[in-house]
């Protein structure tokens, strides 16, 4: 079957860059994007007339948030609450646990994936939190995420996360990781198991990677295995990397090395890793020791760092510089890593924070981070087929509503979008040929539902930190209001 879309705007491509078209069209069949252009001349089974509006290819969220967000919980805590919401020593010691019940965490991904198709989000990798896990994600509960996403239409690259060491804080407020290596090892496998089972499912919309969790809580032998059954299947590798201060300055008190150039030395860095945040470098504005060019490792090897903009801005934290890294020739992608995963909002922030630093909008701009959105996420992926509206492509795109008067007037359709408009604006999303959202819709999916759902899960999950906290201050210190709350 061929469908046409037509809008007042289309994000096609040149062979090298995206283009403007207006008054466009997109021709697709089955799965498979035909034409890109003006007055398709071939006949047609159906015509899409999106009207005043934007046809873009999907973004490529290779940081997607898998289930349901905690970080409202720490974004406003102060320093000197933040180590209450980590693990305290004493709970490691006595029996770390599951919070949620399987049924709680198979739900888990649907609610979120369902976050992602409404902003757009063609294309995903997910991340979920190890705060109230027993330790890190299940064979069972990726499982349970490829079935929604599958069920869903959302193409995937997952995979369960493993680590083999725990931040913890000691009764004294000190942190450090205790080392459970027999985990990590069973880990290692058993998302390696996965990917041989999953890879290809769904019509090939599912697809293996290897999650390895934060950098130190990872072994350098469980790294290297990693890197080898990367090689061995094929399937690329995420893993959170220079991104906080603990992490950087325990990697220098363990290894005398930067993360960056741990993993470099390690042999681990390579066009198929991925390093989301990679801000924390020497010379970063936060790091007060090391020295050495990490920036030229990262080019070097090809490694891709997934830029999470709105996260990590949240947090008083930013890359120093989107547009330092991208001028070094590094691979950048965009990763959202919170709620919601608009990347319309992540775009705008993005060039904001880098514009900001370099005083200037040179490699800044909407466009130079709407590519790392779309066209540095699909060269990650080694995947020329994604992250563009080319004949070949997926037929992988979204349609963003241009009629809304918040919008304003319209100059040029991107920098009304990325300055205006927000992930909310995205009113038709197609992947693969598949409508999968359509007028804020999700077919088959009850929202009302699954928000009602989704409340419930959190509270159960924002309980679990008042028995972790190694003060034990309770709820009320914890979760404190933003203003005092009068009761009837």
């Amino acid at each position: 079957m061929k469908t046409k879309v037509t809008a007042k705007y289309v994000i096609g491509f040149d062979g090298d860059d995206h283009v403007i078209i207006r008054d466009g069209e997109v021709v697709y069949e089955n799965d498979t994007i035909l034409f890109v252009g003006h007055k398709y001349e071939g006949e047609t089974d159906e015509v899409l007339d999106a009207g005043n509006a934007v046809v873009s290819p999907g973004f490529i969220d290779l940081n997607a948030l898998g289930d349901i967000d905690h970080d409202i919980v720490h974004l406003e805590a102060p320093a000197s609450r933040q180590k209450n919401l980590l693990w305290s020593e004493q709970y490691y010691r006595q029996g770390y646990h599951e919070v949620m019940t399987p049924e709680e965490e198979a739900f888990k991904s649907l609610y979120a994936y369902s976050q992602l198709i409404l902003n757009g989000v063609t294309t995903a990798m997910p991340i979920t939190s190890v705060f109230y896990k027993r330790w890190a994600e299940t064979y069972e509960e990726l499982a349970a995420a490829a079935e929604h996403a599958g069920r869903l239409g959302l193409r995937m690259y997952m995979g369960p996360s493993y680590q083999s060491g725990m931040r913890v804080v000691k009764a004294n407020g000190e942190m450090e990781v205790l080392w459970n290596e027999e985990e990590g090892r069973a880990g290692l496998e058993r998302a390696v198991q996965f990917v041989k089972d999953f890879d290809g499912a769904y019509n090939g919309l599912i697809r293996g990677m290897l999650a390895p969790e934060r950098i130190e809580t990872q072994t350098p032998d469980n790294l290297i295995n990693t890197k080898r059954y990367s090689e061995e299947l094929g399937c690329p590798i995420r893993l959170h990397a220079a991104q906080g201060s603990f992490e950087y300055n325990e990697m220098h008190r363990r290894h005398n090395q930067s993360p960056v150039q741990f993993l470099h030395n390690l042999g681990f860095l390579g066009e198929r890793t991925a390093i989301p945040h990679a801000h924390y470098v020497p010379g970063y504005s936060g790091a007060s020791i090391g020295e050495g060019d990490d920036l030229a490792m990262l080019q070097e090897t090809g490694t891709t760092v997934i830029h999470c903009p709105l996260v990590i801005g949240r947090h008083g934290d930013a890359l120093e510089t989107f547009a330092r890294y991208k001028r070094r020739g590094i691979n950048i992608a965009i990763g959202t890593d919170t709620f919601p995963p608009d990347f319309i909002q992540n775009i705008r922030t993005a060039s904001m924070f880098s514009r900001l630093l370099e005083r200037d909008v040179v490699d800044s701009s909407y466009a130079d981070i709407f590519r790392a959105a779309t066209l540095g996420g699909a060269r990650f992926l080694g995947r020329e087929d994604l992250g563009r509206l080319a004949p070949g492509a997926k037929a992988d795109l979204i349609v963003i509503d241009l009629d809304g008067f918040h919008l304003g007037p319209i100059e040029d359709p991107i920098r009304t979008l990325i300055m205006s408009g927000s992930g909310r604006d995205v009113k038709l999303s197609i992947i693969g040929g598949r409508v999968v959202m359509k007028d804020r819709l999700i077919p088959g999916i009850d929202l009302e539902e699954i928000k009602a759902r989704g409340q419930r899960y959190f509270e159960k999950m924002r309980q679990g930190y008042v028995e972790r906290d190694y003060q034990q201050l309770g709820q009320e210190t914890l979760f404190a209001p933003s203003f005092r709350i009068q009761k009837p």
